[in-house]
């Protein structure tokens, strides 16, 4: 029986900010660009969400939402140290972390001997050590697998955490709403709506192959999540598959003359990012993605290996566009990367994947 632990960083990007800048303390509070712009939100604090601000929403909705929200650009670099902290807390209990984004991660403590082994009170000492020695608070879930240490750690958000033992799986995911299930987002909840699924316990009542009538391969997948089974153990390896570099733009670019323009700063930003990861000699394939004014979008993609030039990229952008020949509101550029042999590894992607 595997002890999970999963830490999910409150309202993250806006607390580093409030740490760095005391006087936005207590304040509804916004991470992204200006109204005026298309940025939408990376975060919000939560005096903000009691108005209905939300990450991945419109700035200019916010701020309609609510007017006196303040909008603070995002600075990762800034949130990158932080999060390099928050790992070696982490690093302190156990080596099998397996970071999700910049502000959560699952860890397995299966092993540790800590507090007698047990995983409620290193997920409580983990979490005392990042707010007195970073002055920032998480929130935990603890369950005998990932999938329940997801849900759990929702459970008593913010700067709380809650525990789902072995033996209360099956009461507790059996008014599970569908929509917590891992991988369930919101054209599959109403699908199972329609056919009268809405907890976990709607479920359990159909086979496997009754759920892959309606669902297909993810039948047994659901079946399994549906009584709180989840045998994905907590991966310590991870291999970048692919870097991209993408610019929304404030006003759409009109024609492919505008377009190409925006080519050169692209590259450049790529090339940094691609030298930085140290990429040159897995480059496999060359990517560039268009986002129309309509939100439709293409990519356009072809074989090379080595380091490509500004020139392929200004090839590739040329066949996107004239897919469409339609207003451009975002213009991205990237590679596809081989991947390494294990032996050839030679740095901790799993680190690079908390920090970047």
């Amino acid at each position: 029986m595997r002890k999970i632990i999963h830490i999910d960083m409150d309202c993250f990007y806006a607390a580093v900010e409030v740490k760095y800048h005391p006087e936005l303390r207590g304040k509804p509070l916004g991470i992204g660009g200006p109204p005026n712009s298309r940025s939408v939100l990376c975060t919000a604090s939560y005096e903000a969400r009691k108005f209905g601000v939300r990450s991945a929403m419109p700035s200019s909705q916010a701020v309609r939402l609510c007017p006196q929200l303040i909008l603070v650009p995002p600075n990762f670099d800034l949130y990158k140290l932080e999060s390099r902290k928050v790992r070696e807390i982490f690093e302190r209990f156990t080596n099998k972390i397996e970071p999700l984004s910049l502000d959560e991660a699952y860890l397995d403590v299966t092993e540790c001997e800590q507090f007698g082994g047990s995983a409620t009170l290193i997920a409580q000492e983990i979490r005392r050590l990042i707010f007195t020695e970073l002055q920032l608070t998480a929130s935990a879930g603890i369950a005998p697998n990932k999938f329940l240490a997801k849900v759990a750690s929702d459970w008593k958000k913010p700067n709380g955490q809650f525990v789902i033992r072995p033996q209360d799986v099956a009461g507790f995911v059996k008014d599970l709403p569908v929509e917590k299930i891992f991988g369930v987002g919101k054209v599959t909840a109403q699908k199972m709506h329609d056919l009268g699924l809405h907890t976990c316990g709607d479920i359990q009542k159909y086979s496997v192959l009754e759920l892959h009538h309606w669902f297909g391969s993810r039948a047994q997948e659901l079946s399994d999540f549906s009584v709180g089974k989840d045998d994905r153990q907590v991966v310590t390896e991870w291999e970048r598959k692919s870097l991209t570099v993408e610019e929304t733009f404030n006003k759409d670019r009109q024609s492919l003359d505008e377009c190409l323009k925006e080519i050169p700063a692209l590259y450049e930003d790529f090339m940094r990012r691609l030298e930085k990861g140290q990429y040159q000699d897995r480059v496999k394939g060359i990517v560039v993605k268009l986002k129309f004014h309509d939100f439709k979008q293409t990519t356009h993609e072809e074989v090379i290996h080595g380091i490509p030039k500004i020139q392929d990229f200004q090839r590739l952008l040329s066949r996107a566009w004239e897919r469409r020949g339609v207003p451009v509101r975002l213009i991205g550029l990237g590679v596809r990367l081989a991947t390494q042999n294990k032996e050839s590894r030679n740095k901790d992607d799993s680190q690079l994947r908390f920090a970047i």
